[in-house]
């Protein structure tokens, strides 16, 4: 393959520890593993990435004060995922589970209770006591009519300063702990702890509320791990709230259960605050009847209702009450959330979006925290990402979506860490490098590994390396990587320092990045720094994505314990039946199963392969006298050199693709297929083709087999001539020809023998093929429409099926309604599909061959392949006399007659 291929990944000296993960994370996996699997790797630009290697340490310096000089690293008080146990932030590649998990940001409505309090809140008599309402929708808290709690749920009262409380939950707590709402920064302070029976009832001041008092409801399907675990309850809003307050009015049993009084509910109605076109201003009450939704038990419905109200809502919604009155919705929010904010009625709030645990088993939090930034998102920074990603090739429509949603989203990312293997911060030494930042230019690095470390991947024989780790200072990475100008300062030797420059030109831009689908935020991370730091000439040409390999239903990664290490692939399967079955399972970026069926059955194709290439080579050499010698070039001759020259093309195409399951479809599979087809050796080339996935046995095939010097890897793409499309159409016209003469013959006796004409399988021995090479009438008019209609780029109509049908109707062929609907409709229709299949030469009068020759040729296969035919003619449909030769059989003609590619055939008793 053309690629310049520099290296596998950057190696994380803590990932050295355990050498028995899987083929998706090859630099873990101890070397001898790796050379047995067949993999060719230049080993000399091997590194790791931690300061213990003060070569990549300058590299992770250099970079960071570069983007710092651009104004892209900055500190900056931030919301992050964060692990209270590590006392650090808990970046994706530290995460147990919630990979790609993100701050989710919230109001929190402060609902101040109103004293007296009950008795289980005596304690907190002479406090502030609030509430804490989380919601995404502060701009309807004009229409609340009461709130909601779990009934069953645990909640505290949690001191947030010296004089507010807010009853939440304990998750909620220990969240805003860490956002500094709290008495004991980073520890919740639990003054009294409670269920939701001891706040239903409780009456409520709410800020904006246009109902002074409200109270506590019991709500059944309050989540308590999701947001505070109170809710504000806006029924002309939400559908959930709407049936709910519904099922506590029309519900006195309901009421009487939770110890509601009547005076809590009853005067409370629907407070109209936004008006929704379609759904006006009660759309939870509409969306609600529309549905038929009668309990807010209706899980799936109400989840329907929602849908159906909230994006309009805030998109096309108006606000009719308050302060920004007569605003759309998605306009008036964030300033009715500044203003809560400003009034002190409201705080902001933040936690991850789904659960996140660390890996060291610890369940993140969101915090609030002052760190250094990398200012992914900025605009113009943006523009120059979305430019380079515009241009690289990702071989995949989902990816390009992945990469543009990644972009759309990214923005700052810390890039700093407390504790943990990187680089120090060159100007704030406290903290490190975290290992997604210091990763996003590492394959400038393998450019001039090689000519640093003198073998040594932990950068360690300065005494014995060209370049001492001293000498690489910025100006001269600037030199190497930013086409800066010549060092005069540095005493690196000239030859030296042109040498990595000149390497890094020869390898730059690297051709192909590949990884897990679940890597495409660090690719993004990858473009924003190759846009900043280098020359367009030398940003990103492709990536490659792939989905997760499944073992056992679960997602192959060994911090799961759901792997297989190379070695027991090797040991049980063999490298190349490994290598066999992980090509054999998906080319797209879906998830695939490793099949160990197809790795076992892959020994055995393989071996079987090879004893008959063995026996092959034995006859080829004049042992056996049954191969044909010096025949002239057949029909069958020709289509397997075309098959050949098809495979190679294709494969080819397949590999630049990095397509290969394709590639082995191809490679193998089909040219296995032709051969069986032909019954003769393609070793040489099928070598050649597998070498990529099967090296081992591609090796043996090419040197033990077939005598050939060197090796198969290095002997070049097989030559092959420009494949013969028309003579592929005509073998496989050939091979459905024989499959529906072999039917047409069983359909023909099995009438003879309802009308007891007595024919039997051994008396129908003649056969007359009868064809007709080019379409004429009805079909041909439908044709020459589709020819004039079609688009020849994207291959579609410009008119519908409809359209073309009445120019039909008005052409000179034009047939009667109900013939037109029963046979041109559906011959359209085959067409188009055709033309989508196969090009617009599908829609030509004719094939691009001739029926007649191409069966004519290959009568000897027509009886060989048809077990009691003696004789086989091939006549023209359009001949009287030849019809003629049918005899009463001619009415097969008139029931199915022949067309450009179907030819019908008529059997003869003889």
């Amino acid at each position: 393959m053309p690629i310049k291929s520099i290296g596998l990944s950057a190696i994380d000296i803590s990932e050295l520890q355990n050498p028995s993960n899987w083929l998706s994370c090859f630099p873990r996996v101890a070397v001898k593993e790796l050379k047995a699997f067949g993999l060719g790797c230049d080993w000399r630009r091997s590194f790791i990435t931690t300061d213990m290697n003060p070569y990549f340490d300058k590299f992770v310096r250099w970079q960071m004060r570069k983007l710092k000089s651009m104004g892209k690293i900055v500190k900056d008080v931030r919301y992050t995922i964060y692990s209270p146990l590590d006392g650090q932030p808990c970046a994706d590649h530290d995460r147990e589970t919630g990979e790609g998990v993100r701050p989710q940001e919230y109001t929190i409505i402060k609902m101040e209770v109103v004293a007296p309090f009950p008795p289980k809140l005596g304690v907190l008599k002479g406090k502030k006591v609030f509430l804490a309402a989380a919601t995404l929708r502060p701009e309807t808290s004009y229409g609340q009519t009461n709130a909601w709690v779990l009934p069953d749920g645990k909640y505290g009262a949690f001191e947030i300063n010296e004089t507010d409380v807010f009853i939440l939950t304990q998750r909620a707590a220990l969240n805003l702990a860490y956002q500094k709402y709290s008495r004991v920064p980073e520890k919740p302070s639990c003054l009294v702890e409670m269920t939701g029976y001891d706040l239903i009832g409780l009456p409520l001041k709410s800020p904006l509320a246009l109902n002074q008092i409200i109270y506590a409801l019991p709500m059944l399907t309050v989540l308590t791990d999701k947001g505070t675990g109170i809710l504000t309850s806006v029924p002309r809003d939400a559908p959930d709230d709407y049936m709910a307050l519904e099922d506590l009015k029309l519900k006195p049993a309901f009421r009487e259960k939770y110890g509601v009084k009547d005076e809590w509910v009853m005067p409370f109605d629907i407070i109209p605050i936004i008006k929704i076109p379609e759904y006006g201003d009660k759309a939870a009450k509409k969306v609600v009847e529309d549905l038929k939704i009668k309990s807010q038990n209706e899980i799936e419905k109400l989840a329907e209702a929602k849908r159906l109200t909230s994006l309009k809502g805030l998109t096309e919604g108006k606000l009719l009450v308050g302060e920004f009155k007569e605003r759309i919705v998605q306009e008036a929010k964030p300033l009715i959330r500044s203003r809560l904010i400003e009034a002190g009625d409201a705080i902001m709030y933040s936690e991850p979006e789904k659960q996140v645990v660390s890996r060291s088993g610890d369940e993140c939090v969101v915090a609030l925290i002052d760190q250094w930034c990398i200012t992914y998102g900025e605009a113009e920074w943006k523009k120059t990402a979305q430019e380079c990603l515009s241009c690289i090739n990702l071989y995949s429509d989902t990816t390009r979506h992945g990469f543009v949603h990644t972009l759309n989203w990214l923005n700052q990312w810390a890039c700093s860490r407390s504790f943990g293997l990187g680089t120090r911060i060159p100007w704030d030494e406290e903290y490190l490098v975290e290992p997604l930042s210091d990763s996003t230019l590492y394959m400038a690095y393998y450019t001039v590994a090689h000519l640093l470390h003198n073998g040594d991947m932990y950068g360690s024989s300065n005494s014995t390396s060209a370049v001492r780790a001293e000498q690489m200072t910025d100006e001269v990475w600037d030199f190497i990587f930013c086409d800066g100008s010549y060092p005069q300062s540095s005493d690196i030797t000239p030859s030296i320092l042109n040498k990595m420059k000149q390497e890094f030109e020869y390898w730059y831009p690297f051709d192909l990045e590949v990884s897990g689908k679940d890597l495409i935020q660090n690719h993004t991370f990858c473009i924003y720094n190759h846009t900043a730091l280098l020359r367009k000439k030398h940003w990103p040409s492709a990536f490659r994505c792939n989905g997760h390999l499944m073992l056992k239903s679960t997602k192959n990664a060994n911090g799961a314990g759901n792997f297989i290490s190379l070695r027991h692939a090797i040991d049980h399967y063999s490298a190349d039946a490994t290598r066999f079955a992980l090509a054999d399972i998906s080319d797209g970026i879906d998830d695939a199963y490793f099949s160990f069926e197809t790795a076992n059955a892959a020994i055995i194709r393989l071996t079987k392969e090879i004893d008959w290439i063995d026996r092959m080579k034995d006859k080829d050499l004049g042992k056996d006298s049954s191969l044909r010698i010096g025949s002239p070039c057949t029909f069958s001759d020709r289509v397997f050199l075309n098959e050949i020259n098809i495979s190679v093309k294709r494969t080819d195409q397949n590999y630049q693709g990095c397509m290969f399951r394709e590639a082995l479809k191809t490679g193998f599979y089909d040219l296995q297929a032709a051969r069986d087809w032909y019954r003769i050796s393609c070793g040489d080339v099928q070598s050649r083709l597998i070498a990529p996935i099967c090296p081992h046995y591609a090796e043996h095939v090419w040197r033990e087999l077939l005598e050939r010097e060197g090796f198969a890897v290095n002997a070049g793409w097989p030559a092959a001539d420009d494949p013969d499309l028309a003579l592929q159409s005509a073998n496989k016209y050939l091979q459905d020809s024989i499959d529906s003469i072999r039917k047409q013959r069983d359909k023909q006796l099995s009438t003879s023998k309802k009308t007891n004409m007595g024919a039997s399988a051994t008396s129908l021995t003649e056969a007359l093929i009868y064809v007709k090479e080019k379409c004429d009438g009805w079909k041909a008019e439908c044709l020459r429409i589709l020819q004039h209609d079609l688009n020849r780029d994207t291959l579609t109509s410009a008119q519908g099926d409809r359209e073309i049908f009445e120019a039909l109707k008005a052409s000179s062929f034009g047939q009667d309604d109900d013939f037109s609907q029963k046979n041109c409709m559906e011959f359209l229709k085959f067409k188009k599909e055709k033309a989508v299949a196969l090009g617009v030469q599908a829609l030509d009068l004719k094939l691009p061959f001739g029926e007649i020759e191409v069966l004519e040729q290959n009568l000897d296969l027509i009886k060989k392949q048809i077990h009691g035919l003696e004789e086989v003619q091939v006549l023209s449909a359009i001949n009287a006399a030849d019809i003629a030769r049918a005899g009463p059989h001619a009415r097969l003609l008139e029931k199915n007659p022949p067309s450009p590619g179907s030819p019908t055939t008529v059997f003869l008793t003889r």
